[in-house]
């Protein structure tokens, strides 16, 4: 049969059977303007044309022999590979629109189509699937600002949700109580309530009740008047007074002495407080904010916070989640990380390794948003080839336990399946997030193991 005459995906089939294949019939493949890669039934590489090298920046020889989520970096690679959707139902899928990261780690808006490939015997042998980059044809700015909200950076639903009511809340004078683990940027929804309040135009004043010891605590948050200790020889303002007009920002609230917190009830229910030393009360025009990472209903229950208070700091309440709840957060929050660390460092960091990637789209990130900037500032400063390579990550992130239910592995014992399922009482969508697989392959797992 002439080569004219071959079809697309009979091309590729010669490739991956190892047969002798005409240079004529490369150069097609080379001419065809789409991106064009193949990959057999294990999900790694096969074929790569010209314009797949172009658009995504590797080389045929960096990606052959690779899997393909290692090369395209998408979030989708994880929760609905088109790829293995097509492997798994021998049926195509075209004109799915994902996002896709290059070599460089750049964002890519892709138009892919994927269909699978069968060998003489009728077998599905893998898949070739096409790409189109249709970045071009979007407005970036619009693109990229559909995933910012006033410095907060996520396409994750349940923080795009967040991002659609703080305007709401913002716009009230309701106290507002802000809950999430250490390092998931409590204080960034804090700036954001002010920003869009009507008292954006006052300052927005910021205490940590965990900072200082409470003698010290209650002068900077109250304030104090000359004599009112020894030592005191000058009047001081609290943060109270600081923040009139505007927003107090009370972070770690959960650490508040119980006697502070007898004395901030009072600031919010009558909206007056009286420095230390001083003869009368003043009043206070603030709009209260609060923050904390510890569970306070819990201690209401043992005593250490008071109800009452509890219940005034909580009239409404928003939780941040932590990365490891959303991480498809991660490719975006590295691209940020990258322009400011390149900027502070004067560098060029174009971006990281799939190896790198890998590492960090595997890591828990026990201190969230926080850990990730220090890991990038970290490795931006030792990178030396516009690169950030595995081996310059931090080394307790490199020997992380290859036993780690997130990393690809083969099928779990039956054991370790059930007791997961059972403790997460049945729920398939958070067992399948903790082996780190999507919920098709976990039934796959189930119908093994006589689970369904």
């Amino acid at each position: 049969m002439s080569s004219r005459y071959l079809k697309l995906d009979q091309l590729i089939s010669l490739e991956m059977e190892k047969v002798k294949v005409p240079s004529r019939i490369y150069n097609l493949l080379d001419s065809v303007a789409d991106g064009i890669f193949a990959v057999d039934s294990e999900m790694r590489v096969v074929s790569f044309n010209r314009a797949a090298e172009e658009i995504t920046g590797y080389k045929r020889d960096e990606v052959i022999g690779q899997y393909c989520k290692d090369i395209f970096r998408s979030e989708m690679c994880r929760v609905d590979c088109s790829v293995k959707k097509t492997i798994c139902s021998g049926e195509s899928i075209v004109g799915q629109e994902l996002e896709i990261f290059d070599k460089q780690h750049r964002s890519l808006r892709v138009s892919v189509s994927a269909s699978p490939l069968r060998n003489k015997k009728g077998e599905i042998v893998g898949a070739v699937k096409t790409i189109r980059n249709v970045s071009t044809t979007l407005p970036k700015k619009k693109y990229n600002d559909k995933f910012v909200f006033e410095k907060i950076y996520s396409r994750n639903s349940g923080m795009q949700g967040l991002f659609d009511v703080l305007p709401d809340i913002s716009a009230s004078n309701a106290t507002v109580m802000i809950q999430g683990d250490s390092g998931t940027g409590k204080e960034l929804f804090a700036q954001a309530i002010h920003n869009l309040s009507p008292r954006s135009k006052g300052p927005l004043v910021i205490v940590n009740c965990g900072a200082l010891p409470e003698p010290l605590l209650e002068a900077e948050i109250f304030g104090t008047r000359r004599g009112a200790y020894t030592g005191a020889v000058e009047s001081r303002p609290g943060r109270l007074e600081m923040a009139e007009g505007g927003t107090l920002f009370l972070d770690e609230i959960g650490d508040l002495p119980l006697a502070l917190q007898v004395k901030l009830l009072r600031v919010l229910e009558n909206h007056e407080y009286q420095p230390l030393g001083a003869k009368s009360p003043k009043k206070a025009d603030v709009r209260f904010v609060t923050a904390t990472h510890r569970n306070l209903e819990k201690m209401v229950e043992e005593g250490s916070f008071r109800r009452d208070l509890y219940f005034r700091i909580n009239v409404i309440g928003i939780t941040v989640p932590s990365l490891a709840e959303r991480r498809e957060d991660i490719p975006l929050l590295l691209d940020m990380a990258l322009d400011r660390f390149n900027l502070e460092y004067s560098k060029s960091v174009r971006g990281f390794s799939p190896a790198a990637i890998r590492l960090l789209m595997e890591h828990e990130f026990p201190g969230n948003i926080r850990e990730l900037l220090n890991i990038v500032e970290q490795s931006i400063i030792f990178c030396r080839n516009g690169e950030i390579s595995a081996e310059l990550l931090p080394e307790s992130l490199r020997n992380t336990d290859p036993n780690n239910s997130r990393r690809r592995r083969g099928y779990p014992e039956e054991t370790e399946l059930r007791a997961t399922l059972d403790l997460y009482k049945g729920n398939r969508n958070r067992t399948a997030h903790k082996f780190g697989v999507n919920r098709t392959t976990l039934w796959r797992w189930m119908q093994k193991h006589d689970l369904c």
